[in-house]
């Protein structure tokens, strides 16, 4: 280890700072909430409910959860939506499409769709945090059609191929 890795290890060097990226948003109302890092080191915003009703998701059922937001991501980036690890280990919420994809031309209102895979039903209320957001680079593939891939050690070994 480096002496500026022992340092950084140590807290006495502070971390890189992430690059930032500008992102528009627009609220539906103004009580709506915007996303928001809720540490100095989250990777993800976390996301809270704009409803004007209570929601109630039963066991093994889903439900659309509005946000009152609108986003402009800008062109090479996306958000990815994300369970918050705390509904997950204590409620069993979670995401029923982990993670969701926004992509950058879509400019209609974030909405979450959540799955309650707990015994009980779950409560959703307004302003309650229900997800995470998080912006991220966009890469995207150029195709090529072709007769022969390379050999791999695994080959062709999937689902569990290199142990449990």
């Amino acid at each position: 280890m480096t002496c500026e890795r022992e340092e950084r290890a140590r807290g006495t060097i502070a971390a890189p700072e992430a690059p930032e990226v500008p992102l528009k948003i627009r609220k539906k109302d103004p009580r709506a909430a915007l996303p928001q890092y809720e540490s100095s080191g989250a990777a993800g915003m976390d996301l809270r409910a704009f409803a004007d009703r209570e929601i109630t998701i039963p066991p093994l059922g889903r439900a659309k959860i509005p946000t009152g937001i609108f986003m402009e991501i800008p062109q090479g980036y996306e958000a990815q939506l994300r369970p918050r690890s705390g509904l997950a280990a204590r409620c069993g919420i979670t995401l029923l499409n982990t993670p969701g994809t926004i992509d950058s031309d879509y400019r209609g209102e974030v909405e979450v769709i959540l799955i309650n895979l707990g015994e009980e039903p779950f409560t959703v209320k307004n302003g309650d945090r229900i997800a995470q957001i998080v912006i991220s680079p966009v890469v995207r593939a150029v195709i090529t059609e072709t007769d022969n891939l390379s050999e791999t050690k695994r080959g062709t070994g999937g689902f569990g191929s290199t142990g449990v």
